[in-house]
């Protein structure tokens, strides 16, 4: 539970300084409602793709046959939902909806770019180091004799 509330940290923290300087530029630019579209587009970004991480990191658990299927599923699902806030926000007078449709789009790309690199930095295991010489994996099905 550790390591995945900490991956989880690791791509949130970029994320979310991205989501801010979006915020801040879009202060300068837009005005308040500029700000207020960038900080609603970043916190939407890190909810969506923080829970679809966490829905992931059970699926891995729970049935890691299906989990290469469902991580592109998943992030196929993700994107076409923040295309449709996007297309539902494009008329709105709460906030800037350029700045709002800016911001998705770069922190949606800092948060993919952030769990990349953290994937890449992680020290994931590919042999198990307690299985005996002469042991076969555990994963394996039945032996059939004869």
């Amino acid at each position: 539970m550790r390591n995945d509330a900490r991956s989880l940290l690791h791509a949130v923290v970029p994320t979310a300084a991205v989501g801010a300087i979006a915020a801040a530029v879009s202060g300068v630019v837009a005005g308040g409602k500029g700000a207020l579209g960038a900080v609603v587009g970043a916190v939407i970004v890190i909810l969506f793709m923080g829970s679809g991480m966490a829905i992931l990191q059970w699926i891995a658990k729970s049935f890691p046959q299906l989990f290469q299927m469902m991580g592109l599923a998943l992030y196929t699902v993700q994107l076409l939902v923040l295309f449709v806030f996007v297309a539902v926000f494009k008329d709105t007078t709460l906030f800037n909806p350029r700045s709002f449709a800016i911001t998705l789009v770069v922190t949606t790309l800092a948060w993919i770019a952030a769990q990349a690199r953290a994937h890449m930095k992680a020290k994931i295991l590919y042999v198990d180091p307690d299985a005996a010489a002469g042991e076969s994996p555990k994963t394996r099905g039945p032996r059939r004799e004869g």
